[in-house]
């Protein structure tokens, strides 16, 4: 019988519904499947009051996460493979699932093993994916396979109702908009995943260190937010120092700096992202060499296509 530990810090509910559907399978296939959720301490706050979700901006983006309390399984226990899912918080990952990987009984529990990386969330994970992919190889996991749900409404839709979810913990339809999140057909198309696995560990595919998830479409990238995303995370960089450097987490004295930080955001969604899409489609042809070989390195491991999809519904 193999073993399968899934690792999981779900605020709103969403990702545990994901994590649900993808283990079911393997669980059904007589997997073991031991569920470890994450839990901070003190725990983050959902809905999200609007100061702290503001007040873990600087942490998040810098790696500094606040601890996560003992687990509940030893870290010496034995696993043949490791689910981690996940979310993003200010193009960074969510900070218990970074703390997690810092931590001496993350590094135990992946040390050697492989994992599959499962996100959610509203549409940027690029970055976010490139520190989490940086922090397993550290704690010594081999990451094989990687899942990215998202929000699959407009845009200018989701500015509204994701933060409308975050701050009231209300995600049904809103001025004509759609649900804030993933929908529940993506949420329950996840169960192919889990079969996928269930198949591959009967096989020990999970010892090859290869992609076991190839051909049900895991990933999509969005070639328009590529670049977007990087020149994000280097703003990140910037605000997140400079709030720091104004107080330390939970200080009202820093309040002022993350108003700054709000205000910068706001104008940057209003000006700067429409423009700099317009920008990026007038210098496509020079780009296009660039963004394709980024959106093949975010594709990675698992893949966009679509071939094995039938075999796995």
């Amino acid at each position: 019988m193999k073993n399968v530990l899934v690792v999981s810090y779900s605020q709103s509910g969403q990702l545990a519904d994901i994590v649900g559907a993808l283990s079911r399978p393997l669980a059904e296939a007589g997997v073991r499947v031991h569920h470890e959720p994450l839990r901070p301490e003190p725990d983050f706050p959902f809905p999200w009051p609007f100061f702290a979700f503001l007040d873990v901006f600087p942490e998040s983006a810098r790696l500094e996460p606040r601890p996560n309390r003992p687990l509940a399984l030893a870290p010496e226990a034995a696993f043949d493979l490791v689910i981690l899912a996940w979310t993003v918080w200010y193009l960074s990952p969510a900070q218990p699932v970074t703390a997690f990987l810092q931590s001496v009984e993350g590094k135990c529990l992946l040390a050697g093993k492989p994992v599959v990386s499962v996100v959610a969330c509203r549409n940027m994970w690029l970055c976010a994916f490139d520190v989490l992919r940086e922090l397993v190889t550290e704690a010594g996991g081999r990451l094989v396979d990687h899942v990215a749900l998202t929000d699959e409404a407009p845009a200018f839709a989701t500015f509204i109702t994701t933060p409308r979810w975050m701050l009231t913990g209300r995600r049904d339809r809103f001025l004509g908009l759609p649900p804030a999140g993933v929908d529940a057909r993506q949420i329950e198309g996840a169960a192919r995943f889990g079969v996928a696995l269930a198949d591959a560990l009967a096989r020990d595919k999970e010892k090859r260190g290869q992609p076991m998830l190839e051909g049900l479409r895991a990933v999509k990238v969005a070639p328009h937010l590529v670049l977007s995303e990087r020149a994000g995370r280097r703003a990140f960089r910037f605000w997140s120092g400079f709030v720091r450097r104004c107080g330390r987490a939970g200080q009202r004295r820093r309040i002022p700096a993350l108003m700054l930080f709000v205000l910068y955001l706001i104008v940057m969604i209003a000006t700067v992202v429409p423009l700099n899409l317009v920008l990026q489609r007038l210098a496509a042809p020079l780009l296009a060499r660039r963004v394709a070989a980024l959106v093949r390195h975010y594709e990675q491991p698992s893949g966009a296509g679509n071939a094995r999809m039938t075999a796995h519904e």
